[in-house]
């Protein structure tokens, strides 16, 4: 599930060596990477204490939360998410006093070497390598904390190779990854609970009744103590601030800088684990992680840089890699609030996978936008821009193609719309990742 651009020539050529050791891209399995950590010396079992976060919307940006928190609070923290959106470097963040750096090319094209080494001709997923890298990056590196995401579901992915978390965090489940992890809520959710482990805490936001039914019935079987949203904490909007109660009491915070309703519970499920993980950590850490927390293409206003500059004068340019029904949901009402506030028309661009639910994404839009304007993706089954517009229109949406981001945002600036739009660009992680390269402002 990579999605590299502009890396230094001696990790592509790697990761195409890596591709055609085992070209199936996804193959959910533990064996493979048991078999090369314990090649390279179990570098898992060397980590410093690690939070394991599961989900299908919210992952990242609760992680994004916890690193905010605990790096204001003067903790040294390591990440390890995926995917990437430019650079394969943004997967591995190296934790250090004051702020984590992305880990650099030569650093990472060693471990990857190292893996690619140990492993020598067997068949490994490249998810599967990287993931080994990390550890081995990790394991090299001193921290205080490791925030650990799944790549793929939970119970299979290559994570899950961690014994001992002090906290595992289950985001927001929906329907996504179907091919991989089952037709139906409960099918993902058992994949997912699958990365509780025995007597360790776990926290999760509010899900469909039957699958918190079964994260409940897994976290009984492991003796897990789970702290379920609207049960054990609340997060919720007050006054424009985030109110979070729990067991040990009441935080009043700033509101979360990421933008949108969904980010207070995503806020919620950081300051949960955290809490729940037995790291102490002081009130002001949680109230200066609201106001600092970083984390791109997720409601990002794109303020300056070259598309910023081909976007119709006085207009508005948003980013949001959300791709699945959920996250459209959690876009379309973030979007609403943006037009309470500031009414402007709404234009999309939009680019999606056919893997995905692009006529049920698209549906939380109708009635919201203008025009869609659908551009291409460069990647392997990328809907072409033509039958995206005609899926858009099929939903009631007036739909328009363009071959590229430039073109969709000169089609923009042609509508006539007063008084300027706002225009979000969205539907993949993919597109988002061409968007901040093609604007010259990849993540830092």
């Amino acid at each position: 599930m990579s999605a590299v651009h502009g890396n230094a020539p001696p990790i592509d050529a790697m990761l195409a060596r890596l591709l055609a050791l085992h070209p199936k891209r996804i193959d959910l399995s533990l064996d493979r990477i048991k078999r090369i950590c314990a090649a390279l010396g179990h570098p898992e079992r060397h980590l410093p204490p690690v939070i394991h976060v599961a989900g299908t919307n919210g992952k990242g940006s609760s992680i994004a939360f916890m690193r905010a928190i605990l790096e204001a609070a003067g903790k040294r923290v390591h990440v390890y998410t995926s995917p990437n959106l430019v650079r394969l470097n943004e997967r591995f963040r190296i934790g250090k006093t004051g702020g984590g750096t992305f880990v650099s090319d030569a650093e990472l094209a060693e471990a990857l070497a190292e893996c690619e080494a140990k492993n020598g001709e067997a068949p490994i997923t490249v998810f599967e390598i990287e993931t080994a890298a990390a550890f081995l990056l990790f394991s090299h590196n001193p921290a205080d904390v490791l925030l650990l995401e799944v790549g793929l579901g939970g119970r299979l992915d290559a994570t899950n190779v961690i014994e001992r978390p002090i906290a595992s965090v289950i985001t927001k489940l929906s329907l996504d990854h179907r091919d991989f992890l089952g037709d139906t809520i409960v099918q993902i959710a058992a994949e997912k609970a699958g990365i509780l482990k025995r007597d360790v805490p776990a926290v999760t936001v509010a899900q469909p009744r039957e699958a918190l039914a079964v994260i409940e019935r897994q976290a009984a079987r492991m003796r897990s103590p789970l702290s379920i949203a609207g049960e054990d904490w609340t997060a919720t909007e007050e006054r424009g601030r985030l109110v979070y109660q729990d067991g040990a009491g009441l935080l009043d915070l700033p509101a979360p800088k990421l933008y949108g309703r969904h980010q207070y519970e995503n806020a919620g499920a950081a300051i949960a684990a955290l809490r729940v993980s037995g790291l102490k950590l002081p009130a002001a850490a949680f109230e200066a992680g609201m106001t600092r927390v970083e984390w791109p293409a997720r409601m990002q206003r794109l303020s300056y840089g070259k598309l910023v500059d081909l976007a119709p004068p006085e207009s508005e340019l948003w980013l949001d890699g959300g791709h699945n029904v959920d996250g459209g949901q959690a876009i379309a009402a973030a979007l609403a609030d943006l037009e309470e506030r500031v009414s402007r028309p709404l234009v999309l661009i939009v680019g999606m996978l056919s893997t995905k639910d692009s006529s049920g994404f698209l549906k939380n839009f109708s009635g919201l936008t203008r025009r869609v304007i659908a551009v291409p993706i460069h990647q392997d089954k990328a809907i072409p821009a033509g039958e995206l517009a005609d899926i858009a229109a099929n939903v009631g949406i007036p739909s328009l193609a363009r071959d590229s981001l430039e073109g969709a945002l000169t089609a923009a600036g042609r509508l006539g719309l007063e008084p300027a739009p706002r225009i979000l660009i969205t539907g993949s992680l993919y597109l988002a990742g061409e968007v901040l390269a093609a604007n010259g402002t990849p993540p830092q």
